[in-house]
C-alpha cells in the first residue's frame, strides 16, 4: 500500500502524505513509521527482483550496460543524519557554492530499445545507497579520535563506496546465474580515478571521461622492458595529450553512428589502443577514444555552434567503437532518473531524521520508481 501511495501521492511525498493517499490518515500511524525506523523492509531483496526483471528483457549475447553516479538532496534540518555542507554541482563555474544536503550513490542498468544498432535506452535504478561523510572531531578531540576520523573519511570516499556497490552488483548477478555476462559500467570524471581502476571488480569494465591534458603512455618496447636491473618497466614513451591527439591531422577520424538527443548522429572519433595512464590506471591496458564535437544551429540561418569534445577511456579492448560510444551516451539516462526521483516522486521530501529511516525509506522509493519503469517497458 505504501509503495502504490508513493507513486500516487499529491503534494509533498512525506510518510504522512503516503498514508493520506492510501486512506489511513485516521488510523494509528506508528506501525507505518516503524516499518522504516526499524528497517523492516528488505531493500536488497527489492532491488534483486528489479535486477532479475531487467535481465529478463535483455538479449543473452550482449553485455550488460550500467551507469554509476552520485546525487545530492537538499536539506534544511541541521540534525538530520548524514547531512553536511556539499559543493553545489549546479553552481556557476567561476565560484564554488555550498549547500546543506545528503549524498546518495545510485547504480542503474540500461534497457535498450533495439538489440542491434543505434537506439535509445532507459536506465532502471538497481541500487541506491546513502553515502554520508563522518563528522569531523572538535578541536579538543584526542589523537585517536582524529586518526579514527581520517580512516573513516578514507572509507567514506564516494569512489570507494562506488567500488563496493559495483562489487555487490557483480555478486548479485553471479548469484542469479549470470556469471558469464560482462558488465560495462559508465561513469563521469568523478569515478574515473585511481580508486576505481585499482579495485575494479572482475568481469566489470569501465567507460569514463578523462581530462583533456591527461598524461598517457605507450606500452614499453622489449628493449625498454629489459634494459638495466630491477623491476620491469611498465611505461613506454609518453603519448600526446587527448587534446593534442584531437588536433593532430596525421591521426585519421573514424565515422561511428550512435543515437543521441532524439535522433541518430554520425560521430567522428579517434582511437589510441593500448595505452597506460600512470596517474590512475596503473599497469592496466586502456583504450583512449576522442570524440569530435557535434555542430548544430539554434535556427536555420544562425551561425554554427559546437558542443564540447569528449575524451573517453575504457578498460574494454574488445567492443567496437560504436558499442562503446553508444553505451556512454546512455549514461545520461541516470541523470533523467535523478530528475524524476526528485521532481516527480519527491525523493528526500519525507521528514525522517535518523540514519536507519533514511537508509530504508529513500531506497524504498527508488525501488518503487524502478518497478514503475519496468511496468512501462512491459
Amino acid at each position: 500500500m505504501l509503495a502504490l501511495s508513493g507513486l500516487l501521492c499529491l503534494g509533498r511525498h512525506t510518510v504522512t502524505g503516503m498514508l493520506t493517499t492510501s486512506g489511513q490518515q485516521f488510523q494509528d500511524w506508528s506501525a507505518n513509521y516503524r516499518v522504516f525506523e526499524q528497517e523492516r523492509i528488505d531493500i536488497p531483496s527489492l532491488f534483486s527482483a528489479v535486477i532479475a526483471a531487467v535481465l529478463d528483457t535483455l538479449p543473452k549475447d550482449t553485455p550488460i550496460v550500467g551507469a554509476i553516479d552520485d546525487t545530492l538532496i537538499r536539506k534544511k534540518g541541521r540534525r538530520i543524519a548524514g547531512t553536511s555542507w556539499r559543493r553545489d554541482p549546479l553552481g556557476p563555474p567561476f565560484a564554488n557554492n555550498f549547500i546543506w544536503a545528503s549524498r546518495f550513490l545510485q547504480l542503474s542498468l540500461a534497457i535498450p530499445e533495439k538489440a542491434d544498432g543505434p537506439s535509445p535506452a532507459r536506465m532502471i535504478p538497481v541500487d541506491l545507497r546513502h553515502c554520508p561523510s563522518p563528522r569531523k572531531p572538535g578541536k579538543h578531540a584526542s589523537d585517536e579520535q582524529w586518526k579514527g576520523w581520517k580512516d573513516a573519511s578514507s572509507q567514506a570516499r564516494i569512489s570507494a563506496e562506488g567500488v563496493r556497490r559495483m562489487r555487490v552488483l557483480r555478486e548479485e548477478l553471479d548469484r542469479q546465474g549470470f556469471r558469464e555476462r560482462q558488465v560495462i559500467m559508465t561513469a563521469d570524471g568523478t569515478f574515473t580515478c585511481r580508486e576505481i581502476f585499482k579495485h575494479l571488480p572482475e568481469r566489470i569494465d569501465l567507460i569514463g571521461r578523462i581530462r583533456k591534458d591527461a598524461r598517457l603512455y605507450k606500452l614499453p618496447t622489449p628493449e625498454q622492458e629489459n634494459c638495466g636491473r630491477g623491476r620491469k618497466r611498465a611505461y613506454g614513451d609518453r603519448l600526446p595529450t587527448p587534446e593534442e591527439i584531437r588536433k593532430d591531422q596525421n591521426i585519421p577520424w573514424a565515422e561511428v553512428r550512435a543515437y543521441a538527443a532524439g535522433k541518430e548522429h554520425l560521430f567522428n572519433v579517434k582511437e589510441i589502443m593500448p595505452c597506460r595512464w600512470k596517474h590512475a590506471g596503473g599497469e592496466r591496458m586502456l583504450r583512449l577514444i576522442v570524440v569530435r564535437p557535434l555542430a548544430y544551429r539554434l535556427k536555420k540561418r544562425a551561425p554554427m555552434n559546437y558542443r564540447a569534445s569528449a575524451y573517453l577511456i575504457t578498460t574494454n579492448l574488445k567492443l567496437s567503437l560504436a558499442e562503446i560510444l553508444q553505451a556512454y551516451i546512455w549514461r545520461w539516462e541516470i541523470e533523467v532518473n535523478f530528475r524524476d526521483e526528485k521532481a516527480i516522486l519527491g525523493l528526500g521530501e519525507a521528514q525522517v531524521r535518523t540514519s536507519r529511516s533514511i537508509e530504508t525509506l529513500t531506497p524504498f522509493l527508488a525501488a518503487v520508481y524502478a518497478m514503475l519503469l519496468l511496468a512501462l517497458e512491459r
